[in-house]
C-alpha cells in the first residue's frame, strides 16, 4: 500500500487540517500518516486557539516516519512560525523527500492575512523550492508572484512567474474571484485548465486541504501531476455534490462510502 504523509495543524472540528488530510488520503486508497505542527481550537466558524508544537517536537515526529515508514508522497498545509518552517524543509531535505505537495497557506479567499511576513518570507527561501506543486488560491498567487489578478490571463502570468522563481510546477486555483471553480495547472513551460461548474454548498469549510490531500495521495500512488489534479477535482467535487450536513443528521459513514465507492479504485 502506497504511503502519504501530511504536515500541518491539527482541526477541532475535523473539517480541515490533519483531520481533513486523514480523511482524504484514506478514501483515495493510500495509508496517511502526520505530522502535527499545532493544536488548534476552531470550527467552521473561526479559529479561537493555536498552540504550537516545538520545532524539535516536529524534528521527532519527522524522523519517525521517515525512518520507519517512508512516505510515497507529503503534504504540507499551514504552518504559522519561521523556525517550523525551516525544520520541515531541513527535515524533507535530509530524508530526500518525493513528490512534495505545499498548500502555501498565507492568504484567506477574504484576503485576511494568516501568517506573519516573516514566515512568508521562510516560506518563500526554504519550503517553496523543495516543493513538486503549490497549491495557492488566488489571493496567495498574488503575494507569490507580486501581480493583481483580475481574469484568467493573469492568472496563467502568476502562474508562470511562480513556477519560474521556485522551479516547480503551479496549481492555480480559480474560485469564485476570478474563474469561478476553474483550476490552471502550470507546469514544464505549459498551462492546462480544469474545468468545474459550481456546486451549491454553504459547507466547504476544508475544501483547500481536501484538494491538495487528494492531489497527494494520487501521486503517491503513481499518477502523473495533471491525472493526480484532474482526480482530485473530481473527488471534491463528488464530495460536494454529496451535500452532506452534518447538524441535519445525516448519516455521514453512508456519505464518505458513497464517495469511496464512487471515486476511488
Amino acid at each position: 500500500m502506497k504511503t502519504a504523509l501530511t504536515i500541518a495543524g491539527s482541526d477541532s472540528s475535523g473539517g480541515a487540517g490533519i483531520q481533513a488530510d486523514i480523511k482524504t488520503m484514506t478514501a483515495n486508497g493510500v495509508y496517511a500518516m502526520s505530522a502535527v505542527t499545532a493544536l488548534t481550537a476552531q470550527n467552521t466558524t473561526g479559529v479561537y486557539g493555536i498552540l504550537e508544537v516545538t520545532p524539535a517536537f516536529l524534528a521527532s515526529q519527522l524522523d519517525c516516519i521517515f525512518t520507519d515508514i517512508p512516505p510515497d508522497a507529503v503534504k504540507t498545509g499551514m504552518v504559522a512560525s519561521t523556525p517550523l518552517i525551516e525544520q520541515i524543509a531541513d527535515k524533507l531535505r535530509q530524508y530526500g523527500a518525493k513528490n512534495i505537495v505545499v498548500d502555501p497557506v498565507m492568504v484567506a479567499t477574504s484576503g485576511a492575512r494568516l501568517i506573519s511576513e516573516q514566515a512568508v518570507d521562510a516560506l518563500k527561501a526554504h519550503l517553496l523550492p523543495l516543493a513538486t506543486v503549490l497549491t495557492p488560491n488566488i489571493p496567495e498567487a498574488e503575494v507569490l508572484s507580486g501581480l493583481s489578478i483580475a481574469d484568467a490571463a493573469d492568472m496563467e502570468r502568476a502562474a508562470r512567474a511562480i513556477s519560474e522563481t521556485y522551479g516547480c510546477a503551479v496549481l492555480c486555483k480559480g474560485g469564485h474571484q476570478v474563474s469561478d471553480v476553474d483550476d490552471l495547472l502550470w507546469q514544464d513551460g505549459v498551462g492546462k485548465w480544469f474545468r468545474g461548474h459550481r456546486i451549491n454548498n454553504p459547507n466547504t469549510h476544508g475544501t483547500g486541504c481536501t484538494l491538495s490531500s487528494a492531489i497527494t495521495a494520487n501521486l503517491a500512488k503513481g499518477y502523473a501531476l495533471d491525472s493526480a489534479v484532474e482526480r482530485a477535482k473530481a473527488y471534491i467535487s463528488g464530495a460536494l455534490a454529496a451535500m452532506l450536513d452534518l447538524g441535519a443528521g445525516s448519516g455521514p459513514m453512508n456519505h464518505m462510502f458513497d464517495l469511496k465507492g464512487a471515486f476511488v479504485e
